[in-house]
């Protein structure tokens, strides 16, 4: 792993691309990164420029827009560049306009039948190619970045076509989740002119198609991933998704930053979504909230039944299979299950199904309710993600500033920031478990409910804990400040990746 240096004092201009970004628009963590990230640049005095395709929420979401740029080299497709600022702070915001490829409803990336756009090689390839563009200075702007900073798939060509330019600046890639590859055709690769150069097996070729993540992991000066954990687990077959040979002969370069919390948004003592405020010195507004929760989900009002709280995508990945084979048996137990989510259509059946045999204990809200997710967060005393991997996660962070007992696996993220009881009253700030395995989880929980009903003083001290963390994300900035500080290093020097 490469070696941390102390972040430089100069003002960088940092070009920031992403495929979403809250609140302009969002499908999962990376929205919240690309939203939260750039803005603590930002007030870390960086001159950073945020720039993500123009989709239709997003545009509407900014509204005041203006053209600055309608230049685009050897691109066929009408192209606009829209300037405005990100809601909420003075993030300037570039949205590459292409009506035909972005001005589309709903989500950027999926069709209403819940399938990949079928034009989505030829979308990102553009959106890619004017991303770099910008960061060469070819579309009359008379701005030119030290580095730019790329985010997963959506923006993977970039790093690869800079890496052409005879003067480019310094690439970092951050990979969110390594099993989202963009893997295209080799027919839509010649299809849409990318370089032939590019096409190799060190390059972005893969297995005879082209994968977009290669062009960051392969030609980036620094890859990274959103937590030290995650960045070592993705060299091992087990989590490398094919890839981990090539990210251990890139291990030199690739190093783990842990996601940091938007604590403007996530925080009890002035959550605009809760219907009580409260904090670590003064916990009955959590109590409120869960009472208030239980009345608003039709549950009965017991304030010393333990309610279990979660709220994510229904899917393998989270563990969601491990947790339908425990609920019939952890819901013998005194205990409420709040689930808000969607996904897997089978585990939206069950899940609905069960809670129709237990209506007095555990409620299924399939879809997603953003201040309904607030409120779980504060009004439930255990928060659940028993994720088979997990890059990083949030929930589990945005539970401990809310003194919610995270219950995790010992994966990713989770692994990083959740410290298990054992580890003893003075330290825990959850409940962690090693083995993918229904009954591992279970065994968790119910020890979970031991402490919460046996030891109301424990319980209290680990909540003590776990709002005690501090997961801000200026803290997780200056990390990149110091990672793109060495992707110039390299760049400069001329070292190719």
């Amino acid at each position: 792993m490469a070696k941390t240096v102390s972040h430089p004092a100069k003002n960088n201009k940092i070009l920031f691309a992403a495929s979403e970004a809250h609140p302009l628009i969002k499908t999962g963590g990376l929205g919240d990164v690309a939203g939260a990230l750039p803005a603590a640049l930002h007030d870390l005095e960086q001159d950073v420029r945020l720039i993500l395709p123009a989709y239709r929420e997003a545009m509407q979401t900014i509204g005041d827009l203006k053209v600055v740029s309608l230049r685009m080299q050897n691109d066929p497709h009408p192209l606009r560049l829209l300037e405005g600022q990100l809601p909420g702070s003075g993030l300037p915001v570039w949205l590459v306009d292409s009506p035909r490829h972005f001005d589309r409803a709903g989500n950027p990336y999926l069709g209403a039948d819940g399938r990949d756009w079928p034009d989505n090689a030829e979308r990102y390839a553009l959106f890619a190619r004017a991303v770099s563009a910008v960061a060469l200075d070819q579309m009359g702007l008379a701005w030119r970045p030290d580095v730019v900073h790329c985010n997963d798939w959506q923006t993977g060509l970039v790093p690869a076509l800079l890496s052409l330019a005879p003067a480019r600046p310094a690439s970092v890639f951050t990979i969110h989740n390594l099993a989202y590859q963009g893997v295209f055709t080799t027919a839509d690769y010649r299809r849409l002119g990318l370089p032939a150069e590019l096409w190799t097996v060190e390059g972005l070729e893969f297995y005879g198609q082209a994968a977009y993540i290669k062009g960051g992991l392969a030609y980036a000066d620094m890859l990274n991933t959103v937590s030290p954990t995650y960045a070592e687990e993705i060299r091992t077959p087990a989590f490398g998704c094919q890839l981990d040979g090539l990210l251990r002969r890139r291990g030199d370069r690739l190093v783990g930053i842990l996601n940091g919390a938007d604590y403007h948004e996530w925080d009890p003592e002035r959550d605009r979504h809760l219907p009580h405020h409260y904090s670590a010195a003064s916990l009955q507004g959590k109590a409120a909230n869960k009472t208030a929760l239980q009345r608003e989900l039709g549950l009965p009002r017991a304030p010393e039944v333990p309610l279990i709280g979660l709220v994510g995508r229904l899917v393998e990945q989270k563990g969601v299979d491990m947790l339908l084979a425990i609920l019939p048996e952890l819901l013998q137990q005194p205990v409420q299950v709040v689930i808000l989510g969607s996904g897997d259509p089978a585990f939206e059946t069950a899940l609905l199904t069960l809670a129709g045999h237990y209506p007095q204990r555990c409620q299924v809200n399939i879809g997603f309710s953003e201040g309904l997710a607030h409120r779980i967060e504060a009004g439930a005393d255990l928060f659940l993600m028993p994720s088979r991997y997990e890059p990083c996660g949030l929930n589990q962070i945005y539970s401990l500033r809310y003194g919610t007992l995270p219950v995790v696996r010992r994966t990713g993220g989770l692994a990083d920031t959740v410290t298990d009881w054992t580890a003893g009253p003075d330290r825990a700030t959850g409940f962690v478990f090693d083995a993918a395995a229904p009954r591992a989880l279970l065994d968790t929980l119910l020890r979970a409910l031991q402490l919460y009903r046996d030891d109301p003083a424990g319980w209290r001290r680990v909540i003590g804990n776990a709002m005690a963390c501090d997961y801000s994300w200026r803290q997780s900035a200056k990390a990149y400040l110091d990672l793109y500080q060495q992707a110039m290093t390299h760049a400069s020097a001329g070292k190719t990746p």
